[in-house]
Parts: C-alpha cells; sequence; structure tokens
C-alpha cells in the first residue's frame, strides 16, 4: 500500500499540552475522550483504508468472510495510520503524561462487522499489558503505557462494539471474574459503555479495566488503537518491514522516533542508552517539546 501524502508530512506544529481538566479526568477517571478529534474527511479515509485491508486479510484468507478483523501492527499493514501516530489533536496527551522519551510499542486496526449469530458467551474484562500484570509489584501497578483508540464508525448507542470501561478501575490490580471465561458473570459494578460519534477519540491508561461490547447493530465497527510506552520497553509490533519501506526515510523524525527508528548509528551514542533517554538533545521529541517550551518541571515525565 502506498504511503500517503498525509503519511510523511509533519504534523502542525501549533500543539498545545494536556489541559488541566483533561489531566484531572485522567488522573480520577483513567481516561479521556477526545471529541471531534478526527475531522470528517479524515474519518473517511481512515475507513476506506481499514475497508482496503480488510478486503486483502479475506482475499488471502487470513479471516472468514464477513468475519472480524483484529490486525496488529497498524502502521505496518496500513501505512495510512502512520498520519495518526503522532494526531495534533491527540498526541499532546501522550507526552504530557509519558514525556519525551517515548515510541509505539502495540498497535492495532479493529473490523468488527455485524454478529449475525448470537456469540457464545466469554468474559472479556481485562487490562492491558500482558504479563506486566503478573510480574509488576505495587498496588497499583505502574502505569507503563497509555493508548489512543480513533472511531471511525458510529458508536453513538450501546451494542455496537462499543468499548466498555469501569472509570477510576485504573488503581485496581483486580475486578471479581469467573474461574473460567467461558462461565456466566455480571459486568463490573459501575461498567459503562463509551458512546462515541465517528471521528471522536479516547485516550486511556492501560491499566483501566476495559472491554469490548458486542456488535449485533446493523453498523460495522471500525476503529484504529495505537499504544504509547517508555523506549526503554520492547516494541511488540513488526516493524522491519515498515522501517524498509522505500518513502519511510521521509517520515518526520518525530514519527521515526515513534516507530522505532532513532538511536541507531549515532557515534559515540549506544542505542540502549539512547532508548534509555540518556540523549536527549539527538532524541526528535525532546527537541520538537524543547523548541516550543513545553520542558517543564510541572510534571516528571516532561523535566529536561
Amino acid at each position: 500500500m502506498a504511503m500517503t501524502q498525509a503519511a510523511s508530512a509533519p504534523v502542525d506544529r501549533k500543539v498545545s499540552a494536556m489541559t488541566d481538566a483533561q489531566r484531572m479526568q485522567f488522573e480520577r477517571d483513567g481516561y479521556v475522550l477526545v471529541r471531534g478529534a478526527l475531522g470528517e474527511s479524515e474519518v473517511a479515509a481512515y475507513a476506506a483504508a481499514l475497508d482496503r485491508v480488510y478486503a486483502a486479510q479475506q482475499a488471502e484468507g487470513r479471516i472468514k468472510r464477513g468475519g472480524p478483523m483484529h490486525l496488529l501492527s497498524a502502521a505496518t499493514n496500513c501505512r495510512e495510520a502512520i498520519a495518526l501516530t503522532d494526531h495534533p489533536a491527540t498526541f499532546p496527551l501522550v507526552w504530557s503524561v509519558l514525556g519525551w522519551n517515548v515510541h509505539i510499542y502495540h498497535s492495532h486496526l479493529d473490523v468488527n462487522p455485524p454478529i449475525l449469530v448470537h456469540a457464545s458467551y466469554r468474559f472479556e474484562w481485562h487490562q492491558d499489558g500482558g504479563r506486566q500484570n503478573r510480574e509488576l509489584d505495587g498496588e497499583p501497578r505502574p502505569r507503563m503505557s497509555v493508548k489512543l483508540g480513533y472511531w471511525l464508525s458510529d458508536l453513538s448507542e450501546p451494542g455496537r462494539g462499543n468499548l466498555k470501561i469501569v472509570p477510576g478501575s485504573h488503581r485496581w490490580n483486580w475486578i471479581d471474574g469467573p474461574p473460567r471465561r467461558d462461565i456466566e458473570w455480571p459486568e463490573p459494578e459501575d461498567a459503562v459503555e463509551l458512546c462515541a460519534q465517528p471521528g471522536d477519540a479516547v485516550f486511556f491508561d492501560r491499566r483501566l479495566w476495559h472491554a469490548r461490547s458486542n456488535n449485533y447493530s446493523d453498523i460495522t465497527r471500525k476503529a484504529i488503537f495505537i499504544a504509547y510506552a517508555p523506549r526503554w520497553m520492547v516494541i511488540r509490533d513488526a516493524i522491519e518491514d515498515l522501517h524498509a519501506y522505500t518513502a519511510f526515510e521521509f517520515l518526520s523524525p518525530v514519527r521515526k522516533q515513534l516507530l522505532g527508528a532513532v538511536g541507531r548509528g549515532i557515534p559515540g551514542q549506544a542505542e540502549g542508552d539512547h532508548r534509555w533517554g540518556h540523549y536527549p538533545q539527538t532524541t526528535p521529541l525532546y527537541k520538537f517539546l524543547e523548541d516550543r517550551g513545553h520542558l517543564t518541571d510541572d510534571y516528571p515525565p516532561l523535566r529536561p
């Protein structure tokens, strides 16, 4: 798939940090819903790109006709998604929380057509991070990563594959659940389905307990999710083919950092130390924020 001009062009440089109101909600509830993050033309373009990927996956026999798609490595499998990595309407939330030494460690493309036959029950409530939730100490466990989800279909009513969350649950290590996932179990207390319009985005802490509702509507649910973490965390996405792509060299330095291609081959700077944040002056997002006066002592991750 060709890399679009939107994907290779730098973002609008007029960016603002997370507002105090957003930070208060994020710390209290574990998420922020950004209304109208994407314009109508952007929604149409990304939805069309998802449709092309979905059709290709079906043609290759990777998914059943009419079945759901949950495809990892968003930018590798859908070049258009590169333009979402540092979107000016949402990316400031990421660096306001995690700071400048970040990259994208996990992402996925989701298409969920209407379910025509009643689905068998499965308890899907979880926190992101996999074994982080077994191997990290503390109550609550460390944040480690944050995630952005972009809605490309109408989720203004429940039951359309909406994101289900328990506000404030990012402070809990456990929730009540069944001994096996196929045993029916009550929804967590205070669980809600987020209702969103096409173009809305949700920004959430990986520790927030969440799941997806079954889509029994007549609307195909379409979404792109991008998760960010400190660069000292291993990238889960497959990015080798993306780095080898001809147009990759024309991406902005910040996008190259986010996609895991900064820190190699710099004289006198070991790649591992670079990922640890020992060389801020050659880390593109540090320079980006420094040039715009966003490196302050207000929040630890943004300190120089």
